[in-house]
């Protein structure tokens, strides 16, 4: 065989010291790729922030046996690369620059919680109260109504209580509903301590606020709620599937609450806060 170049292929391959089966193989690609890449398409459309770790991580626990470079090459080749963000991150300083040591340390030592607000299609607001459990990174609970005052926190949290224990500490924000007297002497009266973090200083907050940014990301900015009973279903599902679906990486990449606990083995150790 003589190339475009008026050289023959023996000869090309003898100058270029490549062996001349080279020539001949053609791409060999795995039996089921055209499955896989099919399953990874329809994972990112269903979750379209999701990057190619965390699509891996679901793929892998649908029963695919496959590593991150396989999904990446084929993330690559389909376009699916998502947009990366590097947020500028906060240290926990307190405004007299001394640091806040207050950590959670095991399940139900700290809960944090904030406020989000959205819209529904006839414009008016509504809005969510979002627990946090910042051990295990798991949403307790979502409380949406169009108004919430404190009396409305006292409900949310007394409920939560019931079924999951009272906190070491509740770590919350300076809004009026967090600093009110009948808030405050209620927390105190159930056991917990509460853990206000300085004005101005949302980062401080950071587990909340990690929160906060997915659930808009993921659900409130690709959502159209035509009434106030709807967005209280598909939050709720979307909450269940955060805490019970979603691939988490600051948890090495399994969902906070499984519905099906996995072995021992399987789980990778979570990163400790210094």
């Amino acid at each position: 065989m003589t190339s475009k170049f008026g050289v023959s292929e023996r000869l090309a391959c003898r100058v270029l010291g490549q062996h001349r089966s080279t020539q001949c193989k053609g791409p060999n690609q795995p039996e089921d790729e055209a499955a896989l890449k099919a399953d990874i398409i329809a994972l990112a459309t269903q979750h379209g922030r999701y990057g190619c770790r965390r699509i891996a991580a679901l793929l892998r626990d649908a029963g695919w046996l496959v590593n991150k470079k396989r999904v990446e090459r084929i993330w690559r080749r389909e376009g699916l690369e998502v947009p990366q963000k590097q947020p500028k991150k906060g240290r926990l300083w307190l405004n007299d620059g001394s640091c806040i040591r207050l950590r959670p340390e095991y399940p139900n030592h700290v809960w944090s919680y904030d406020f989000v607000e959205d819209r529904t299609h006839d414009g008016r607001k509504f809005r969510m109260l979002n627990i946090i459990d910042e051990f295990t990174r798991e949403c307790r609970t979502i409380g949406v109504n169009r108004k919430l005052k404190a009396v409305d926190v006292i409900d949310v949290l007394s409920d939560l209580f019931i079924l999951r224990g009272v906190p070491g500490h509740i770590r919350s924000d300076n809004g009026s509903e967090f600093v009110a007297k009948a808030v405050r002497e209620w927390i105190t009266a159930v056991g917990a301590k509460t853990a206000y973090i300085e004005p101005g200083s949302p980062w401080e907050n950071g587990y909340c606020e990690s929160f906060n940014s997915k659930l808009r990301d993921e659900l409130l900015k690709g959502e159209i709620f035509y009434t106030l009973e709807e967005a209280k279903v598909v939050i709720e599902n979307w909450r269940r599937h955060y805490n019970t679906v979603r691939p988490h990486s600051s948890s090495g990449y399994r969902p906070p609450a499984p519905e099906i606990l996995l072995p021992a083995s399987k789980l990778a150790p979570r990163p400790t806060l210094n």
